[in-house]
């Protein structure tokens, strides 16, 4: 196998070992020859506005001022070409921010000047888009060099996330404002088929099974819906042969079922929520393209699985800003509301109706601003602007929701609190050894936290990953057992998982002895969280045995509040908003110390700031008794 593919599979692929069903709910439902009878001609395909008038009427004067405002920021813009220096930092330095906002600037500022241009359709934009399209198709790659490892090698293109988001963006341009191109010279637009068919169209027809996110026998991450949206946007959009065009439709259709085939049956993201507005939204914009391509003929918004899949982001969301964010999820993400206004009234799911109404009007820019990726899926929520009902009604967060498939178990409790735990494995797509975590907020304010992930480097998707603190049990909610922690892979998992949900506790037991390192010498460790409702508290017990009496044994609890460890049995935690939760613990078992994880050094630099500049820090309670078995038991409450 090529080496640049070879690295790419490495990169993507972080030991995701989830068992595939073979559901296939897209091609049993619908044949090549069912696409090619409803697929719109190319010629008649006019799935958004193309001149002043048709824009005028699908979307707010007030947007269409800021969208031609964007472009006219960029008219004088030098679109700057990509070093053979710049595309080997990552190599040399493991480096890949130089690189990133010089590649991503560049289409976020091309797909402004094309849609400022189609709004305004006077032709003050028309150079600087020429200028944009020829530097992109001059780049000699696509993607990023951390998904092939520096240089590319142009004889072999290899398709990435970010070639994909490009393909989609020329075909933006294409569609927008093709004519006017012509009217320049009538070799951009060739320009632009030829590069996609060559970066995109090609190797998606020709060697898509080589490529770990296309695999038919393990589960595919996010990387295989945000490639699927934008193949199937540039192929409607650029691609003149019929016959072709409806076999990559289908193609798309094929590679859209690997990513539902490996979900599990409560439609679970294993990569948390903020990576779930790239895959299972991700599914969506497949979704509402092969409707709006086809005339609704292909539609499967009233399968279950996708039903539940979508019912995944309201069932983590937590208060505001704040989703669960077990793995290398972000705590905070402002969600786009507009994208979940469509979906849920596609899946007719009210609670996702009114979870997007309330995201737009709190978080506008997520639905509308420049940045970003999932280009198409922007133009989509400018035109579903004016169709937003405020009258869809208030959203209230669900009380608590279990995913059996990956053992994510969230609820809540008369008094604010809200907690979120799980068991799993240690082989998860974007894994952090955090088998039986857990967390805690207070009123929408962190108090016991997942700490997150920090920026990505070369180190981040490499042997060295786990080397990195924020990827180790040692630095989770979790016990430290003879100086060891968990250790990654499939086997590493929760046994005996039980969940518990009534009006009275919402509790998760699971045996995380197989998570830990077998020289850790643990027969049994059985651990419960739970949310007991009727004393509005947080309980966690620890039931263990060892093999011998240990050398040392630790409970470790992560947080952003500020500490008070002043009085025995008693840690104070006070909020940002100074509310006051108290952790309670035997202080004849436990001592008490504090530290803080590091934030030197690129891969934890964002842990200055991702906390509302607050520190992570880490409560270690250090056992003094050191029994072979005991039960120890710790409670949160206000």
């Amino acid at each position: 196998m090529n080496k640049l593919l070879t690295t790419v599979l490495l990169f993507i692929s972080i030991l995701g070992q989830a068992q595939v069903t073979q559901r296939n709910i897209l091609i049993k439902k619908y044949s090549l020859e069912d696409v090619k009878k409803t697929l719109i001609p190319k010629n008649e395909y006019k799935p958004y506005p193309k001149t002043s008038e048709e824009w005028q009427a699908a979307v707010p004067d007030s947007v269409l001022k800021q969208i031609v405002k964007a472009g006219e920021a960029l008219l004088d813009l030098k679109f700057e070409a990509i070093s053979a220096t710049t595309s080997l930092d990552f190599v040399r330095s493991g480096d890949r921010e130089r690189h990133g906002k010089l590649s991503y600037s560049k289409r976020i500022a091309l797909t402004d000047l094309i849609l400022a241009e189609s709004v305004e359709n006077k032709g003050r934009f028309t150079e600087a888009i020429m200028n944009g399209v020829w530097s992109i198709c001059e780049e000699s790659y696509w993607g990023v060099p951390a998904h092939i490892k520096g240089l590319p090698d142009v004889e072999n293109p290899v398709v990435d996330l970010f070639s994909a988001e490009t393909a989609a963006v020329l075909g933006m341009a294409d569609y927008f404002v093709g004519e006017k191109l012509d009217k320049i010279n009538k070799l951009l637009r060739k320009r632009i088929y030829y590069e996609t068919n060559k970066r995109i169209f090609e190797p998606m027809l020709t060697k898509s099974d080589n490529y770990s996110w296309m695999s038919k026998t393990k589960s595919v991450n996010n990387w295989n819906p945000w490639i699927m949206s934008n193949w199937i946007s540039a192929t409607l959009l650029l691609e003149k042969d019929e016959k072709r065009r409806a076999e990559m439709i289908y193609g798309t259709m094929l590679g859209t079922d690997l990513y539902l085939n490996g979900l599990g049956e409560d439609g679970g993201c294993d990569e948390g929520p903020s990576y779930w507005f790239a895959a299972g939204a991700s599914v969506f914009d497949c979704l509402e393209l092969f409707s709006k391509a086809t005339n609704d003929k292909i539609n499967i918004y009233e399968e279950p699985l996708i039903q539940k899949m979508a019912s995944y982001i309201y069932k983590t969301h937590i208060d505001g800003y704040y989703f669960v964010n077990f793995a290398d999820a972000d705590p905070k993400l402002r969600p786009d509301g507009l994208m979940l206004y469509r979906f849920g009234k596609a899946l007719k799911d009210e609670k996702m109706t009114q979870m997007g109404q309330w995201a737009f009007k709190n978080f506008v820019t997520a639905s509308i601003n420049s940045g970003g990726y999932h280009r198409p899926r922007k133009v989509e929520n400018f035109l579903s602007i004016k169709q937003i009902n405020e009258n869809a009604g208030k959203y209230i967060p669900v009380n608590d929701a279990w995913f059996s498939d990956i053992q994510v178990l969230t609820a809540r409790a008369n008094n604010g609190f809200f907690m979120a735990t799980h068991g799993g494995h240690n082989a998860e797509s974007h894994n952090h050894n955090d088998v039986g975590d857990f967390m805690l907020y207070a009123n929408g304010e962190p108090v016991i936290i997942d700490a997150g992930r920090g920026n990505y480097t070369a180190r981040t998707f490499s042997a060295q990953r786990y080397e990195l603190w924020f990827t180790q049990s040692q630095y989770h909610n979790l016990p430290i057992i003879n100086g060891l922690g968990q250790k990654v892979g499939r086997e590493f998992e929760a046994t005996n998982v039980k969940s518990n949900i009534s009006d009275k506790e919402a509790t998760l037991i699971m045996d995380i002895t197989n998570a830990y390192d077998k020289n850790a010498g643990i027969v049994s460790w059985n651990r419960t969280v739970k949310l007991n409702r009727v004393k509005n508290i947080v309980e966690l017990t620890d039931d263990y045995n060892l093999s011998q009496k240990p050398t040392s044994l630790e409970q470790v609890f992560m947080t952003i509040c500020t500490i008070d460890t002043s009085l025995e049995g008693k840690i104070t935690l006070k909020t940002p908003k100074n509310q006051l939760v108290t952790l309670q613990y035997d202080p004849k078992v436990w001592s008490v110390s504090t530290d803080l994880p590091s934030t030197e050094g690129m891969e934890y630099v964002s842990f200055k700031t991702k906390w509302d500049n607050r520190p992570v820090q880490r409560i270690i309670l250090t056992n003094k008794n050191l029994a072979q078995k005991a039960k120890n038991s710790f409670t949160f409450g206000f």
